[in-house]
């Protein structure tokens, strides 16, 4: 709204209230940081073999050989099994008649069988993760990727509503009830009894985690000036959301148990709640309520905390009747013309395949070589300088190029992994961390990127569709990381293509870059091959002005 930052233009740009706005919903958003990405540690699947019961009668030497030896298919090496086990029936015999395993009998002649008695794992990492408390191995090893496909389930659910949700009810509210659902419902998987209610809650959990990051986003978005929105809309909430990142792995790593992890995750969520009473409503969705008063108050307040007079009328009555005029829009509205139909759809696709890579990535970091603490905290580190390059290049790039650079980019390391030798694990982690980077990049330009990109009157909605679709991208990226399973090299293939693909389709967008915040679909920027009609006219409040 033009007219809005034309009339709140003497509050200035970074004021006190403008910084008290900033800073606590960047607060907001540092438990999504603990909560998107805890399955890593909470669902990590430690070393384990067939148990032998402790009362079956066998020997030291026939316990230590009871199980048969595998080769590792990624390392290569010889390794006890983690599935079967030779038949204990069998070994008791020989125990009994005093043979030695591998002297006086063939042990690849021995029948084997499964894990009949229960598993034993290995508690030099983890105390206990839903792995080893409901067996998620061997048979049921599918349900573990499930696990994280269910919380981004949840997350798809609350990308649909939170956008409708908060354009009906506010962003201020739809916010903090988002965080009380995360907060409590995380608390209460603390007391699952199975891995099937652990799921039923991480489900509202992701639904939760979603909506309240959106809320955040686009709150900070409306209240803040041109020049702070840029910086807020690409550094601020993403570094503070790597801020909750970095802190997981340090959680982790003295917090060993799965349940007391979760618990000391709510912690942050519970100390979210008070910022309630320093938050206030959008000024702008109470004027598109009609609600014109308590938007003149929150100006007033503002002014106030800034030490600053307001004018004696600050939102003149047209602005009241153009709101109560003004048509209601939903999501049906990203397909209704040629022009918005195929920016939504290409931005749906890049958002879908940005979404893999980066959760893909990011659920990886258990399995790398190494201290699985040190290399997610080393994963979270690398999102700091990537979030901060994302500004710099939103501030004085262009738009699409900066996206489709950082996408292309981050595709070509990806695909370089497999061409590491298998000793060289280090330089295969570092491409690996490079293409983290460039994929993070392209996470935090696209977010702001797609509210440069669509009206005032669909804004929220969009951002809210647009985050759905890529949740189809989240849902299956466990899956990228479960392919490891039949070869090593297939994750990084896929996600490589995808992600460079996506780079050369994201050349297709308008660019943005300079151009006001589009107010009704008349003013949006056209796609390649659409028919062009009149451009938008800059206001003069626009003019003169630089870029992001």
């Amino acid at each position: 709204m033009s007219d809005y930052e034309a009339a709140t233009a003497f509050l200035g740009e970074w004021g006190r209230f403008q910084k008290q706005v900033f800073f606590l919903l960047c607060l907001s958003i540092v438990p999504n940081g603990f909560t998107g990405l805890s399955i890593v540690f909470i669902a990590d699947t430690p070393p384990h073999r067939c148990l032998v019961p402790a009362h079956v009668n066998l020997s030291a030497a026939w316990r230590n050989s009871s199980i048969p030896l595998e080769r590792d298919a990624q390392r290569g090496a010889l390794q006890p099994s983690k599935c079967s086990r030779y038949r204990l029936a069998d070994l008791v015999g020989f125990s009994e008649r005093g043979l030695v395993p591998g002297v006086d009998v063939n042990l690849s002649t021995v029948p084997q069988e499964g894990c009949l008695d229960g598993w034993e794992y290995d508690q030099s990492q983890y105390v206990s993760t839903i792995v080893s408390e409901w067996d998620l191995v061997c048979e049921d090893r599918w349900k573990n990727p499930l696990t994280s496909s269910l919380f981004f389930c949840g997350v798809l659910t609350g990308s649909f509503i939170s956008g409708q949700l908060s354009d009906r009810y506010g962003r201020k509210i739809v916010l903090f009830v988002t965080i009380a659902v995360q907060t409590v419902f995380t608390f209460i998987q603390v007391f699952s009894p199975s891995w099937e209610v652990f799921c039923g809650l991480f489900f509202v959990v992701g639904l939760g985690q979603i909506s309240n990051y959106v809320a955040a986003f686009v709150l900070g978005t409306e209240i803040l000036g041109p020049r702070v929105r840029t910086i807020f809309s690409t550094a601020g909430v993403t570094l503070f959301f790597g801020v909750g990142y970095m802190l997981l792995p340090l959680f982790a790593f003295f917090i060993r148990d799965w349940r007391m992890l979760l618990l000391g995750l709510t912690l942050p969520c519970v100390l979210c709640m008070p910022l309630w009473w320093f938050i206030p409503e959008s000024p702008r969705w109470l004027l598109s309520q009609g609600r014109i008063e308590e938007a003149e108050a929150i100006v007033r307040d503002s002014a106030k905390k800034n030490k600053i007079q307001p004018p004696p009328v600050i939102f003149s009555p047209l602005l009241k009747e153009q709101s109560e005029r003004r048509k209601t829009h939903n999501i049906c509205d990203l397909l209704g013309s040629r022009n918005i139909r195929w920016i939504s759809v290409t931005l749906w696709m890049v958002w879908n395949t940005v979404t893999i890579a980066y959760f893909a990535l990011s659920l990886n970091t258990a399995n790398l070589h190494g201290n699985a603490y040190f290399n997610c905290f080393l994963s979270a580190v690398v999102e700091m300088p990537a979030y901060t390059l994302s500004w710099v290049m939103f501030r004085w790039c262009s738009r699409r190029l900066s996206l489709s650079s950082a996408l292309i980019m981050g595709g070509i390391f990806l695909l370089l992994i497999q061409l590491i030798p298998a000793d060289l694990v280090y330089l295969s982690i570092t491409l690996e961390m490079i293409g983290k980077f460039a994929v993070t990049t392209a996470f935090a330009i696209v977010y702001a990127y797609t509210a440069e990109l669509y009206p005032t009157v669909l804004r929220n909605t969009a951002l809210g569709a647009c985050s759905m679709a890529s949740r189809i991208g989240s849902i299956t990226a466990p899956y990228f990381i479960y392919l490891r399973s039949y070869s090593i090299s297939l994750p990084y293939i896929l996600m490589g293509s995808l992600t460079a693909l996506a780079g050369l389709l994201s050349l297709l967008l308008p660019e943005s870059c300079g151009m006001p915040l589009p107010e009704t679909f008349a003013h949006m920027q056209h796609f390649p091959g659409c028919c062009q009609k009149a451009r938008y006219t800059v206001p003069n409040t626009e003019r003169g002005r630089k870029p992001g």
